[in-house]
Formats: structure tokens, sequence, C-alpha cells
């Protein structure tokens, strides 16, 4: 059973495609062999790289003589790997992963999906004993958790590294769905969100209620990593949320 799904540049249809199962090897570069990915760029070694299926995450060599290759994952918060020249299968276990090759100038991609990552039932209840306290406590029905949500959407929406939005631009997003917003309500929402996480002010705080960049940076950061806020839970910012709990 193919485990791994290799996506080329530009692929135009599900054909285009490439299949490998566990164990089985494809080698990419500017001429890889009529059974490789062949990435038509002169600044691509002519054996660039290979990669490994592995049942549910996958393999990366680096044939390169002087390149570090990076591998994104692009549903994330930012995270990625550095694969340095020579390495030889380092293992990736991103489900949706992005290859990212320097080439003479560009930056040439692909995409590499391992779509059989295994879960196991996280039910504990029948284990004996007090129940684990939560590490993060959101309601999603409430308007801290909606200002949330709009300031994570760019990076959701599949740009790992978008600027994020300025309060302007958060209350034009949060307006349709909550009519009475304002820039104050914005800056004590992101106030109470950083109190509520536990985050350390930042050096650029000196002037609470205002400078919140860098509170901003860390909220996202952290609701994107330990996934407080997914992109399912972008629909908070619909219509529907004008009922939210105040």
């Amino acid at each position: 059973m193919y485990s791994v799904i290799v996506v080329p540049p530009a692929c135009g249809s599900v054909d285009d495609q490439v299949r490998i199962a566990t164990g089985e090897r494809l080698v990419f570069g500017r001429a890889a062999s009529d059974s490789g990915l062949t990435i038509a760029h002169q600044g691509v070694a002519r054996v660039a790289g290979e990669i490994t299926a592995h049942r549910s995450f996958w393999m990366l060599s680096n044939l390169s003589e002087d390149q570090t290759y990076v591998v994104e994952n692009p549903e994330g918060a930012g995270e990625h790997l550095k694969i340095a020249p020579g390495r030889l299968e380092a293992p990736v276990p991103f489900e949706f992963a992005r290859v990212v090759l320097p080439a003479a100038g560009d930056l040439l991609t692909f995409d590499v999906w391992a779509p059989r990552h295994a879960f196991r039932s996280a039910d504990r209840r029948g284990l004996t004993g007090p129940a684990t306290a939560p590490a993060f406590v959101l309601d999603r029905t409430s308007r801290y958790f909606a200002v949330l949500a709009a300031l994570c959407e760019p990076r959701l929406r599949g740009e790992p590294h978008a600027p994020l939005p300025t309060v302007e631009q958060l209350v034009e997003r949060l307006r349709p769905s909550w009519p009475t917003v304002s820039r104050s309500t914005v800056y004590w929402n992101i106030d109470y969100l950083a109190l509520k996480l536990r985050l350390r002010p930042g050096p650029d705080t000196a002037e609470p209620g205002r400078r919140v960049n860098g509170k901003k940076e860390s909220l996202v950061s952290l609701a994107l990593r330990f996934d407080l806020v997914r992109e399912d839970d972008l629909t908070v910012l619909t219509a529907a949320t004008a009922q939210a709990v105040r």
C-alpha cells in the first residue's frame, strides 16, 4: 500500500502525483531517472536528494554538496526542518510537508503528503483517579476567542509567515459579527488573552493596552503551536458570532 504521495512542482492533476510504498525510494534532481522526480532548473543538482517512505512518515536525504534544504509544515506555526548537505534519511514527521530547494536565487518547492498517520483513542475514562487538569481552558463562544481566531487567521489560511493583522484590521474583520467592536475592546481582549494564557509581557509592552505587537506575536505562536485555534475554528468569525457570550 502506498504510504507517501509526492506532488511535483506545478502538478496539474492527480495522475501527475507520485505514490511510493513503505521501503521504496524516490530520487529527485535536475537529471533524475525516468522513475524519479525531475526538477528542471539549472540551480538544482543533477541528483539532489532522495525520499524514502516509511509507513506513517518519510525520510529525506540531501545529496547536494553545499545547499541546505528546508522542509516546512504548511499547516503549522512556522515549524520547519533544516536538512544539511550530505544528511541521509532525516525523518520528517509532518503529515503535509513542503520541501524548499534554493536554486540559483530561486526557491523551488514540491509537496510531500504522509496521509497514513495513525492515532489511538485519547479516551481515559476507564482509568481511576482524578482527571488531569487541562493545559488551556478557552471558551470558544467568547469574544476573546474570536479575537484570537482573527489574529491567527492569516497563518491558518496557508501563509505561515504572513504578517499579523493590525488592531485596525482586527476591528474591520470582527465588525460583521460584532457590530460594537472597537480598538479599545480589541486591546482589552488581547490583554485578557495574554493574562489568561500566562504569557510574560514582552519588552515592547511598556504602555499597557496599547503597544501589543509582542503580545500578538506571542499569542499567535502559542495558539498555533499547541492547536488552540485550528482552521475549523475560523467559523467563529462569521455572523453567527454575533450571539457570542459577552
